[in-house]
């Protein structure tokens, strides 16, 4: 499925714009111009579910659900249903390099509520709502009445609900806040209808100029979330809805304590007694909105660290076996054989590599890894190396290589000049991603901080870290055309062009 390609890694909310977190508008499709201009194929991305705690899109309100923070006024002002005085002048934040949720969680609801009015007094829209509820009954009324109960309870975890009874999903309990809460529950409707239309709508642009998305799955759902609501017997619950045992790994490269995740772990016995039916249909929905997709932490489906609901830290857990082959071999048998990229990071075992070796899907290389060891016998090095595999100079948990080399000692720093090749004139990103394209795996993804040479204060992410994390924004300036000019060099030069796409595609 993956010939000798490249991408960029890029979320939706860096790009570039006005209100202060990247959308779906006018700067996404100037980015899908971007990647054809340079000839690439993948756009990745991270998870485009809710965020809740921390702000990190790897802990959800839904597996399914979109983030409404991702929905573009400009777009809705085209349809008639804002005018621009209901946005253009608000204060989304001071830094435009920098993402401050607080402020757009609160200045981007009245907006939003205002679209919303002006969309359900229009009969044009009609129609087209009531297929997508239709199309999406499967998830859509219960992430909306989760939604509206929970701001109802000042937006506390569902564990702290005051009303047990809501908890509980006791039906009279729920009809009463059904009446209570519709014009809410409409509202969380309504801008789902408004995130899938804007999504679906640039990810055709997309795809028409032969650029494929690659999407992100997390393994794991937030304690705070629908499914846990809704589906409490898929999950190591208490009677209360509170984990027994939470999700995380033991020590590692980012914590000398381990990285406590705090997600519920899955009742394996469960899914596995119903046939992996929520697994099956939750990788179905993300292909409705992907063209690949990367599956979070692929070591947990083979097995899995698991720490006690109380624990403080991670590292006092233990390993338990997850459901191996079983699952993927049933997911395979409903859906077919699917573009399926494996995170196979972290402490990657026998059993996990057997399991990836069974499943055929390729895994991942980590340039930043491989030179971090001096004596080269690290398998993230270029020189080991397989065609079947997805190599990245590092993820949106490393470090950007100007801070990562910048950490590094001499011989580590003098390791990478001597083994890239690395010219006087040329800067450490250049040697990287030229030594990154060269490889043999079928397909390079560099990621955007580091092709436009920036520094760490352009880090997405710093793991088991609360505070700081997935805020860097990328301004207009930052991408300029000796950037584009490098990028379209290293990909005709190492054989990485699209296939399919040409400079010249039009709809």
């Amino acid at each position: 499925m993956f010939t000798r390609s490249s991408g960029v890694l890029m979320h939706i909310t860096s790009l570039p714009n006005p209100y202060g977190i990247g959308s779906f508008g006018q700067s996404a499709y100037d980015f899908v111009d971007f990647l054809v201009e340079t000839k690439q194929t993948y756009w990745q991305i991270l998870p485009l579910t809710t965020t809740s705690y921390g702000d990190s899109p790897y802990q959800s309100f839904s597996a399914v659900a979109g983030n409404t923070h991702l929905i573009d006024f400009d777009l809705l002002a085209k349809q008639g249903l804002l005018k621009a005085e209901d946005y253009v002048n608000v204060n989304f934040g001071d830094d435009p390099a920098k993402i401050d949720y607080e402020r757009i969680f609160y200045a981007r609801r009245p907006i939003l509520e205002s679209a919303v009015k002006n969309f359900v007094k229009n009969a044009a829209y009609q129609a087209d709502y009531k297929n997508f509820e239709k199309n999406n009954r499967t998830w859509l009324d219960d992430y909306a009445e989760f939604m509206a109960i929970k701001e109802h309870f000042d937006n506390k975890a569902i564990q702290e609900w005051d009303d047990k009874k809501a908890v509980a999903r006791d039906e009279k309990t729920l009809e009463k806040y059904r009446a209570m809460l519709a014009d809410t529950i409409q509202y969380f409707k309504v801008t789902q209808y408004f995130f899938f239309q804007q999504w679906l709508a640039l990810k055709a642009y997309a795809n028409q100029r032969k650029i494929q998305i690659i999407g992100d799955m997390p393994i794991y759902v937030a304690a705070d979330s629908v499914e846990v609501w809704t589906k409490p017997e898929l999950f190591q619950l208490d009677a209360t809805r509170k984990p027994l045992f939470v999700a995380g790994v033991p020590a590692d490269q980012f914590s000398e304590t381990g990285q406590l995740w705090g997600n519920p772990l899955y009742d394996w016995a469960e899914h596995k007694k119903q046939g992996y039916s929520w697994w099956i249909h939750r990788i179905e929905e993300s292909f409705k909105i992907y063209d690949v997709l990367r599956i979070d932490h692929f070591k947990g489906f083979s097995d899995y660290w698991q720490v006690d609901g109380d624990a403080i830290v991670a590292k006092d857990g233990s390993w338990q076996p997850g459901p191996g082959y079983a699952l993927f071999e049933a997911v395979k048998q409903q859906l077919g054989d699917l573009p399926i990229i494996a995170e196979d990071l972290g402490n990657i075992d026998d059993k996990a590599r057997k399991l990836l070796s069974d499943c055929g899907y390729p895994g991942m290389k980590i340039l930043q890894f491989g030179f971090e060891d001096v004596t080269g016998e690290s398998f993230d090095s270029p020189h080991y190396n397989i065609p079947h595999s997805i190599t990245y100079i590092g993820t949106h948990d490393n470090d950007v290589l100007n801070g990562w080399y910048a950490d590094l000692n001499a011989e580590q720093q003098q390791y990478i000049n001597d083994y890239t090749h690395r010219g006087e004139k040329e800067s450490l990103s250049q040697a990287m991603i030229r030594q990154l394209f060269a490889t043999v795996s079928n397909t390079a993804i560099v990621t955007m901080q580091d092709l436009l040479d920036l520094p760490k204060s352009s880090r997405m992410n710093m793991p088991s870290t609360i505070g700081g994390n997935w805020e860097w924004r990328m301004l207009e300036s930052d991408l300029t055309q000796d950037k584009k000019d490098f990028l379209t060099q290293m990909t005709s030069l190492y054989q990485r062009k699209n296939k399919q796409g040409t400079q010249n595609d039009t709809i």
